[in-house]
């Protein structure tokens, strides 16, 4: 059986993007993402070849103000055996213990302490990434779009899978199949609480 590491750390990078959907227009700190509109997903390679993948498990707390960036906060809890790739052999994989490792490692968590603004609708969401227990400072680039209370955040966050010990044993641990870096992209849209 293929294992492919780089599907583990995809899932964590899409913790760090879904603060970014919660983002609300001044005045407004609380937003509702509408899970049927977006996707959390993750970029990986084998063998040269690109594969993607989704969570369809996942949960946001977000409090954010464009106004005030700083005071934001953001909590993502994604839940690691609802990863899919499309591939039965590679979707029985990734619950297992040399890649996720679901049964001691559940979920992976993104915590936004703080978000800085770039400039135009650029912002950083800035805080850290857990992933098999192990525990990263992570910086989430996101662009922000906010029309009539509904908020579109689109974001990709680069990571090396073994930095979170995903794949990080054995045959996949040098990345001559599977790729170290992988990207965890997220699409989401939000709408304001009143």
């Amino acid at each position: 059986m293929t294992l492919r590491p780089s599907f583990l750390i995809p899932a964590l990078a899409v913790l760090l993007l879904s603060p970014l959907l919660l983002a609300a227009p001044a005045g407004a700190a609380s937003w509702v993402v509408d899970k049927a509109q977006s996707q959390l997903g993750f970029i990986g390679h084998q063998s040269d070849k690109e594969f993607t993948g989704r969570f369809g498990r996942w949960d946001a707390a977000v409090d954010f103000d464009p106004a005030d960036p700083t005071a934001g906060h953001a909590k993502v809890t994604i839940a690691m055996g609802s990863a899919v790739i499309g591939d039965a052999e590679k979707d029985q994989a990734l619950p297992g213990e040399d890649w996720f490792n679901i049964q001691a490692f559940p979920d992976a968590v993104f915590e936004a302490t703080t978000f800085r603004a770039k400039g135009g609708n650029q912002y950083d969401a800035v805080g850290t990434l857990t992933i098999r227990g192990i525990k990263k400072d992570v910086t989430l680039p996101f662009t922000l779009d906010i029309t009539e209370g509904k908020a579109h955040a689109v974001g990709r966050l680069d990571l090396v899978r073994t930095d979170y010990d995903v794949g990080g044993h054995g045959l996949f641990s040098k990345g001559r199949t599977v790729d170290l870096n992988v990207a965890v992209v997220v699409d989401l849209m939000a709408t304001a609480q009143p």
